[in-house]
């Protein structure tokens, strides 16, 4: 078996973190994504091109997936030319994607029949932070396999977490995610109302910054898109949001637990998609509270 680096899926962060791998791990990186122009510029920085997901399989030691959903990861799994027709004993599948946790163990299930393991690894910050190569990513893998694959996550990621076994990192993901949406629609009514009440909404978040109300979406999400009316597409969009939050209030479900503030955030991002901005980064959700006064440019 070849010892390369396989790398499926070069979307807004798997492009960046692809890159990184090919920059940094000193080994060859095949990649495969649908999309022929973010695989032309990791081509031109030094990776390999595969024709399919297989054909990535059958080139690789350790497979890297970084898909949009759990519909992708299943798609690029259970295909015809998907992961479980080719993969080989010994071999390591490493998702980066945030997906359901009993999907996540179905497939470290069905992968460790075969002899290959499966590592759930969710990756968490910006699109800058891919990047720079300074993602945060929590681990669901045995000791003996994060040890494994750590050095190669460590080539796009400063923050390396061991969260338990299979499906730890999934959860400790989705409920990473629970939170900042949680803190970005309190972030968006606090600007509206200090907008309203004569209160210059910058100066506001700056000083937040400086007490217990400080937090990195405040200084992201709130100082650089709800401030300015920053709302870009391809960036973390609010269909991603509320799939991301499903997977979480599905969590809570199966444990017992009703999340009602949780489940209220998933209720805005619902309307915000059903009034058109479901391809729209999430803060969004801005206008929802002050359509004339989130939604203006600083």
């Amino acid at each position: 078996m070849p010892d390369f680096i396989g790398f499926i899926g070069l979307g807004v962060m798997g492009e960046p973190i692809c890159r990184n791998l090919v920059r940094k791990s000193e080994r060859a990186v095949v990649a495969f994504d649908l999309a022929q122009e973010p695989l032309a510029r990791v081509v031109a920085d030094g990776a390999n091109v595969a024709g399919s997901v297989a054909d990535v399989v059958r080139q690789s030691a350790v497979i890297f997936l970084c898909l949009p959903s759990a519909r992708h990861v299943r798609a690029a799994f259970d295909g015809e030319s998907g992961i479980l027709s080719a993969v080989q004993h010994g071999q390591i599948v490493v998702d980066l994607g945030t997906s359901a946790v009993d999907l996540t163990r179905e497939f470290a299930r069905r992968l460790e029949e075969k002899g290959a393991a499966w590592i759930d690894a969710p990756i968490a910050r910006t699109r800058q932070a891919a990047q720079d190569g300074t993602l945060s990513v929590m681990v669901g893998a045995s000791p003996e396999q994060f040890a494994g694959i750590e050095p190669l996550i460590r080539h796009f990621a400063t923050e390396v977490t061991l969260c338990g076994g299979t499906g730890a990192g999934q959860i400790t993901k989705i409920l990473n995610n629970m939170v900042l949406f949680q803190t970005v629609n309190a972030l968006a009514e606090v600007v509206a109302i200090a907008r309203r009440s004569g209160v210059e909404p910058r100066l506001l978040l700056e000083t937040l910054s400086k007490g217990s109300a400080d937090s990195f979406a405040l200084r992201n999400h709130g100082m650089k898109a709800i401030v300015p009316g920053e709302f870009p597409l391809r960036a973390f969009s609010t269909e991603y949001a509320l799939k991301d939050l499903s997977y979480a209030l599905d969590l809570a479900a199966q444990v017992g637990i009703k999340p009602r503030g949780a489940a209220l955030v998933g209720a805005i991002f619902q309307e915000a998609i059903d009034s058109g901005m479901g391809d729209a980064y999430f803060p969004v959700i801005a206008t929802l509270i002050d359509p004339s006064g989130a939604a203006a440019k600083e």
